[in-house]
């Protein structure tokens, strides 16, 4: 049995994750831990043969007045645990970093991250987790692997952000626009089979995990439309408005294009076991 202690308690995606670990009780025993003040650092590491790190602060447009408490968060916290975790005799630690550490999609501009892309973060809030990986990796040994993962929009089953948004908007909107952008996305549980694979074989390194396939503003919200039985109809009146305010960041978000290479997020072994019609089903009748 292997035991994972979850350094964030009550997060979106750790706590996913020790529900999804539930299913296999003989091999897995998970923990949370808040670490939102200094009780943590008396808290026995030494137990646990896993560190997943999942606390942190998430807004793609931060205001400029939490700079300091973003750095203090994303990137001192990050290193603090995962410093305590190799004193401990952890032997694994992973780091839930984001696709926000190479700057935001464009809309109009195919933006393809290959790995040559440089990591050229928009924001201190993208560059908090560019800091934090820089100083984790140095302390990565034989005894003590390190998983950088840089996941690019996670959805599913009460999530928020930008889906949440996109999802209210389908259900109300009688029109979208035809605007066709390519996006990575990666559903809740598609992810939470990559963590427990990136466990069981006790791996190393920095992983982009993905979707099967890309896709757009306008399929997501047909998709989530047809699931609650709602008519859009999609004309393209609005696409040149769209590209005329492309740099506002709330229409961005929204229509801009990133991809990851798809060769960047192939594994030995299959985590995609949700296609996205299946995904966007569960998360709109569960949310």
């Amino acid at each position: 049995m292997k035991r994972i202690l979850i350094t964030g308690k009550d997060s979106y995606i750790g706590s996913h994750f020790k529900n999804y670990l539930e299913e296999y009780p003989e091999d897995y025993e998970a923990v949370e831990l808040d670490v939102k003040d200094e009780r943590w650092k008396k808290y026995d590491f030494t137990q646990f043969d896993v560190v997943f790190h999942v606390a942190g602060l998430a807004h793609s447009t931060p205001d400029e007045s939490q700079k300091n408490l973003y750095y203090r968060v994303n990137t001192d916290l990050a290193y603090e645990v995962a410093k305590k975790a190799k004193a401990s005799g952890v032997k694994q630690f992973i780091f839930m970093s984001s696709i926000i550490v190479y700057g935001s999609g464009r809309i109009g501009k195919d933006r393809i991250i290959t790995k040559n892309t440089p990591l050229t973060p928009d924001n201190f809030y993208g560059d908090s987790k560019k800091q934090a990986e820089i100083k984790i990796s140095p302390l990565e040994d034989n005894n003590f692997k390190i998983v950088i993962i840089r996941p690019p929009m996670i959805y599913g089953p009460e999530s928020k952000g930008n889906y949440l948004l996109l999802s209210k908007f389908a259900r109300k909107t009688p029109i979208f626009p035809t605007l066709d952008n390519k996006r990575s996305m990666l559903f809740i549980g598609n992810l939470m089979e990559f963590i427990k694979l990136m466990i069981d074989n006790n791996e190393h390194g920095i992983f982009l995990p993905q979707n099967e396939h890309y896709t757009s503003s306008k399929d997501l919200v047909k998709q989530i439309a047809n699931i609650h039985q709602h008519k859009i109809i999609f004309i393209g009146l609005f696409n040149p408005f769209i590209k005329l305010f492309k740099k506002k960041s709330y229409i961005n978000k929204i229509f801009g294009n990133l991809m990851i290479d798809k060769s960047l997020s192939e594994y030995k072994a299959s985590y995609c076991k949700f296609s996205f019609t299946k995904s966007i089903e569960i998360t709109e009748v569960n949310s």
